[in-house]
């Protein structure tokens, strides 16, 4: 097999790292990919987001399997492009993307199949009717961007001051551009956080091992949201009765509602959880893999990717294909100071060097290149510290010991990926 992995982040490096393990995998091409990938597929500099650049690749390429990465090209239509000329690939059409491309579909979709979720006060495309509507909330309040903003469409809001200023940033000043347009407001879940995936190839689906993320930027919680600090994967996440839960609740609805309303749903879809006190409730659609949820998966796959994405993509998957490791796996990411906000690039990367052979653990790029002979950094998440162990302690205490070694200007990490979460607000990207 030849295989285009679209992206460039932490996500697809682990997905071309696990996909050039198979024996079937002849060569892969990574649209753009990142200094890391560049050691492990071709890179080819095409936006990740332009369907027209990637069909135009994809001609020349000619790949038996496409698999897509990021959320961009999916929610852009890439799935209908590649379908319409017979191109094997594994994502959700534009359609059912719109489950992560916008907030009041996936809310107004939950709503009408009654599957647990939220309270939602409202949707509104006017600030003056976004402001109207305070009135009538409690609070603290979400408010959440109907579309795609880089993760920085959610806010919790602790009163009605703070939840202008959003509505303002997004509706008036035009901060998040397009996806900032319309906004939606929502009832405050409080519970602990999971991120349930499944892979679908439209007819049969199997669920991916259980992972829980840390999204703010600093231990305990605490500071701005992110795209993800780090994410563990151990069974003990997920008791048997809770998953039976989720899937009869939750991820069973959703997959009939989606082909009830004819949208067949391909590819994997990201539930993100809340374990309220009454049950499982869903925060988030995504429809890709998460990230750092991917890196912590594939580190507990025990089995062929390429063929079981081959499988997928041919309406043929087969769940006793998915075999797991046992034990638990940890991403811990490493990010350039400032981030979420400002951060400077640029920054040479050290320590690297033999450390994956030395200490068994995996090192995922997600924001770097090359600059001449030096690897420096190129984006606020720069690398991802993956490692997994027959139990979780072990897992973070090899993640940890590897991030010691690697330095680069301003490098900052959370010290308690893997801890206890207690309470969380859910503030979900």
């Amino acid at each position: 097999m030849k295989i285009l992995v679209v992206g460039g982040g932490g996500r697809e490096h682990a997905l071309v790292w696990k996909l050039k393990q198979s024996p079937r995998v002849e060569k892969i091409w990574c649209a753009p990919g990142n200094g890391g990938i560049s050691q492990d597929a071709e890179c080819i500099p095409v936006d990740a987001g332009d369907v027209p650049a990637l069909v135009n690749l994809a001609e020349r390429l000619r790949p038996d399997l496409t698999v897509v990465g990021p959320e961009l090209p999916l929610v852009n239509g890439i799935s209908d492009a590649f379908a319409v000329r017979k191109w094997p690939i594994v994502g959700p059409s534009r359609m059912a993307a719109q489950l992560e491309g916008s907030k009041v579909f996936s809310k107004e979709f939950l709503v009408r199949h009654s599957i647990p979720t939220a309270k939602m006060y409202g949707s509104f495309d006017s600030a003056e009717t976004a402001y109207a509507a305070l009135a009538n909330v409690s609070w603290p309040l979400v408010i959440k961007a109907d579309g795609l903003c880089a993760g920085k469409g959610v806010v919790l809001a602790a009163n009605a001051d703070e939840a202008r200023e959003f509505i303002a940033r997004a509706m008036e000043e035009n901060e998040l551009g397009p996806g900032g347009h319309r906004v939606l407001l929502e009832e405050v879940l409080e519970g602990e956080e999971l991120s349930f995936i499944i892979l679908t190839d439209g007819e049969r689906s199997s669920p991916m091992v259980p992972t829980r993320d840390h999204k703010r930027v600093f231990d305990g919680n605490e500071g701005p949201n992110t795209g993800g600090m780090g994410a563990y994967s151990s069974d003990q996440l997920l008791p048997a009765s809770l998953r039976e839960t989720v899937l009869s609740t939750i991820v069973e609805p959703t997959l009939r509602g989606l082909a009830a309303e004819g949208i067949p749903y391909q590819g994997f879809l990201y539930v993100g959880l809340m374990l309220t006190t009454e049950g499982p409730k869903v925060l988030e659609f995504n429809c890709r893999l998460g990230d750092p949820e991917a890196q912590a998966i594939v580190a507990r796959m025990d089995f062929d990717l390429a063929e079981l994405l081959a499988d997928v993509a041919a309406k043929r998957l087969n769940r006793s294909d998915l075999r797991w490791k046992n034990g638990a796996s940890v991403c811990l990411v490493l990010t350039s100071g400032g981030y979420p906000g400002k951060f400077e690039t640029g920054k040479r990367i050290d320590g690297l060097t033999g450390i994956e052979h030395n200490t068994g653990v995996q090192i995922f790029h997600s924001g770097t290149k090359h600059l001449g002979d030096l690897l420096v950094t190129n984006g606020g998440r720069v690398l991802g510290v993956t490692s997994a162990a027959p139990s979780l302690e072990e897992a973070l205490s090899m993640a940890y010991k590897a991030a010691a070694g690697i330095r680069f200007e301003n490098m900052h990490y959370r010290k308690d990926i893997g801890a206890a979460p207690g309470r969380q607000k859910a503030v979900a990207n």
